[in-house]
C-alpha cells in the first residue's frame, strides 16, 4: 500500500453506493437520511475517479435499502452504482432506473404551485427525460431540470 492510499475497512454485511457525483454526495446522505440511522456509515467525497473526474462513495453496514429508497438517489445520481455486500463478497450489483413518477421528495420551484401554497399537499412529478432527470410538476405543470431540482 502506498502512502497516497486511505484504509477503510470492508464492509461484512451491506451496501455500497459508488460512483455518486461528487457534489451529489451529501445529497444522497439527505436524501437516505443517513445521519439518523443507526448504521455505521462510511462516506467518501472528492476520490479520484477515471470516468467521473472526482467522485463519490457511501458504505452503510448492515442495511439493504428497499427499491423506493434506490429510486430516489436515481434522481439525484442516475449513474450510481449500487453493490449488495454479504460476506464481504459482492451478492449483487444494482443499476439504478428512474421512476415514471417519484412523490414528497422533490419541492417545486414554482412558488405559486399548491404544493407551496397550500399545507398536507404531497409533491408529485413526472419523469421526462431519464437520462438528464428532467421532472414535470403534477399539479403546475413547472418543467425542471436535474441541477435545479430541490429535495424536500
Amino acid at each position: 500500500m502506498s502512502k497516497k492510499e486511505l484504509v477503510v475497512s470492508a464492509l461484512e454485511n451491506g451496501t455500497v453506493i459508488d460512483h455518486i457525483p461528487a457534489d451529489q454526495t451529501y445529497k444522497v446522505v439527505k436524501l437516505l437520511d443517513l445521519e439518523s440511522m443507526p448504521y455505521q456509515v462510511t462516506i467518501g467525497v472528492n476520490l479520484s475517479s477515471k470516468k467521473l473526474g472526482k467522485k463519490g462513495i457511501i458504505k452503510v453496514a448492515d442495511k439493504f435499502f428497499e427499491k423506493s429508497e434506490l429510486d430516489k438517489v436515481a434522481i439525484i445520481a442516475p449513474d450510481a452504482k449500487v453493490n449488495i455486500i454479504r460476506n464481504y463478497e459482492v451478492v449483487e450489483k444494482i443499476e439504478l432506473t428512474l421512476p415514471d413518477e417519484v412523490t414528497g421528495i422533490l419541492q417545486c420551484i414554482n412558488p405559486m404551485c399548491v404544493t407551496n401554497k397550500e399545507r398536507g399537499v404531497e409533491t408529485r412529478f413526472h419523469i421526462l427525460d431519464k437520462k438528464h432527470c428532467t421532472v414535470k410538476c403534477h399539479y403546475c405543470e413547472r418543467i425542471i431540470k436535474q441541477e435545479d431540482l430541490i429535495l424536500k
